[in-house]
C-alpha cells in the first residue's frame, strides 16, 4: 500500500483528525516553503491541497490555511469540514464575511471569489470532494452541522483586492 493510500484510509478516524488539526501550522509552512511539493503527509501528489488566504472578519488581517480541494472546471471546490468538529472552520466564516480570497498552488497565486453552494449544486459537487478525501463522509456524519461547500471562482477584474 502506498503512503498516500494509507493517509486517505486513516483520514476517517478521530485520532487522525486530532493529529491533523495539530499539524496544520507546520503543514502550512512546509507547503509554502516547498511551493507545494511537500506536506506533512509526504509528496503533494495526493490529496490535492491549496493554501487559502482569506481576510480575517474581525482583524482584517490575512489568514492562510491549507485546504483540500477538487477541481470543477476553472474553479476550486473546498469544504469546511473542520475535521468533523461541531463548529465551522474560521476560514469558512471569513469567506462568508468577505468572499474575496487568494488560492496558492505550487507557488502560484490566483485571486478568487467564494460562492457558498447549496441545493442541487452542492449535491453535484459532493462526489468530487469524496473522490479527493473519502473521510469527508465520516466528518459529515460526526459534525452536528451542515458542512459548508464553496466554489472558489477565479477573478480577473481589476477591482478584486485579494486577501494577503
Amino acid at each position: 500500500m502506498r503512503w498516500s493510500e494509507l493517509i486517505v484510509r486513516m483520514g476517517r478516524y478521530r485520532w487522525f483528525a486530532a493529529t491533523g488539526r495539530f499539524l496544520v501550522p507546520l503543514d502550512r509552512r512546509l507547503i509554502r516553503l516547498t511551493k507545494g511539493r511537500f506536506s506533512v503527509t509526504g509528496w503533494r501528489t495526493s490529496p490535492p491541497t491549496l493554501l487559502l488566504t482569506t481576510r480575517g472578519r474581525r482583524s482584517g488581517l490575512p489568514r492562510e490555511r491549507p485546504v483540500l480541494y477538487a477541481r470543477d472546471g476553472d474553479a476550486f471546490v473546498v469544504i469546511g469540514s473542520n475535521w468533523g468538529q461541531d463548529h465551522h472552520p474560521s476560514w469558512s466564516v471569513n469567506l462568508l464575511a468577505d468572499p474575496q480570497a487568494t488560492v496558492t498552488i505550487g507557488g502560484e497565486s490566483t485571486a478568487v471569489r467564494a460562492v457558498l453552494v447549496e441545493g442541487q449544486e452542492r449535491e453535484r459537487l459532493w462526489p468530487l470532494l469524496l473522490r479527493v478525501w473519502p473521510a469527508f463522509r465520516d466528518y459529515d456524519a460526526r459534525a452536528d452541522r451542515a458542512l459548508r461547500i464553496f466554489r472558489l471562482e477565479p477573478v480577473t477584474t481589476p477591482n478584486h483586492e485579494p486577501a494577503g
